[in-house]
């Protein structure tokens, strides 16, 4: 059974994490706070309870994604953390003296073939509102709704800005450990075009692990593998897909954006409720609905909604009436003359 490798087993050096962990910490608020048991139910339909090797414990998976997240490191680097960083281990479930960690392969697995189905964006946002309802954050009845505006993350523009971004970090590390080693590594690409990006990368990357003691400093090997991540992993995905279904949006009449909106509703407690991720062309106002009964589903009342004019055409007039919602938002005028 998947379950049985939760538990772990509290030996004598146990107390080691009251001792070195402060209460205080982030990872053990969230870890002593949050029952990541709903990892089992989302992931069971990806595993097989009569087929292969045991299974490598769902939540100790998830978990070390979120630590990825949260502190920008590569699969590679996220365990390797995990070997010596205690509050990484209490997180995870281990045992302070535990040395036989998982393989980082196993973690891109992961990430890449069993979440590719899981719907994380809802899963998580309901968890967190859930837990905000249970511990008394979250007591208001009114959601505010807007958009944000995000670049498609394989856009060439955007992807090779952000693989330019990782290649600064990384050089701009090296030159604190040794100013001398400018002259060594390969010019830096001024095209703009992305094949020649990942060129440039490839090669700063390869000159770099031919000096093995640059590598073996902690920060410089933090770079690195976070750029050789971006370039083996991201990049593969923009070579398989053009984004097709990012499309062009307008954050005003006279500039654009190449990308998705992130429609989002959040609590007065500013907790996150719901979210919508459309294509960059879409309206803000076509989302209303769908917000609301998110947020429902989530487990929110929602007797009130702020917005501004985007939410207020005809439909989300007749539905916020019908729904007994007071929908707080500025007419449009030139809709309202129209009709007139």
């Amino acid at each position: 059974m998947l379950k049985g490798q939760l538990e772990i087993e509290i030996n004598i050096y146990h107390s080691l994490y009251s001792l070195i962990i402060p209460k205080d910490n982030i990872l053990k608020q969230i870890n002593d706070l949050v029952d990541f048991s709903f990892v089992y139910d989302e992931l069971m339909i990806n595993y097989s309870s009569s087929m292969g090797r045991g299974a490598i414990n769902p939540i100790m998976l998830f978990k070390y994604l979120l630590l990825k997240v949260i502190y920008e490191l590569s699969d590679e680097d996220v365990v390797e953390r995990a070997l010596y960083d205690m509050s990484f281990k209490y997180f995870l479930n281990l045992a302070p003296e535990e040395t036989n960690l998982i393989n980082s392969s196993t973690l891109t697995k992961f990430r890449k073939l069993r979440l590719k189905d899981m719907n994380l964006l809802d899963l998580l946002i309901n968890k967190t509102v859930e837990l905000a309802i249970k511990e008394g954050v979250l007591k208001s009845k009114a959601i505010i709704v807007d958009a944000t505006h995000t670049k498609s993350r394989y856009n060439q523009k955007s992807a090779g800005e952000e693989l330019l971004k990782r290649a600064k970090n990384l050089r701009k590390t090296l030159y604190g450990v040794n100013p001398g080693i400018k002259e060594e590594l390969p010019n830096k690409v001024t095209t703009g075009v992305l094949e020649d990006i990942l060129e440039y990368c490839k090669l700063l990357i390869d000159s770099i692990n031919e000096k093995p003691e640059i590598v073996a400093n902690p920060a410089v090997k933090t770079k690195l593998s976070y750029l050789t991540e971006a370039v083996s992993d991201d990049l593969e995905n923009l070579k398989l897909s053009k984004d097709e279904d990012a499309k062009v949006g307008h954050k005003t009449e006279d500039s654009s954006f190449f990308g998705y909106k992130s429609h989002l509703a959040m609590s007065e407690e500013r907790v996150i409720t719901a979210a919508v991720i459309t294509t960059g062309e879409k309206s803000d106002g076509k989302e209303l609905i769908t917000l609301i009964e998110k947020s429902r589903e989530a487990g929110i009342e929602v007797n009130e909604v702020i917005g501004d004019t985007a939410y207020s055409e005809k439909k989300n007039l007749e539905y916020t009436k019908e729904n007994k919602i007071a929908l707080i938002s500025r007419l449009n005028t030139r809709k309202t003359k129209k009709r007139g």
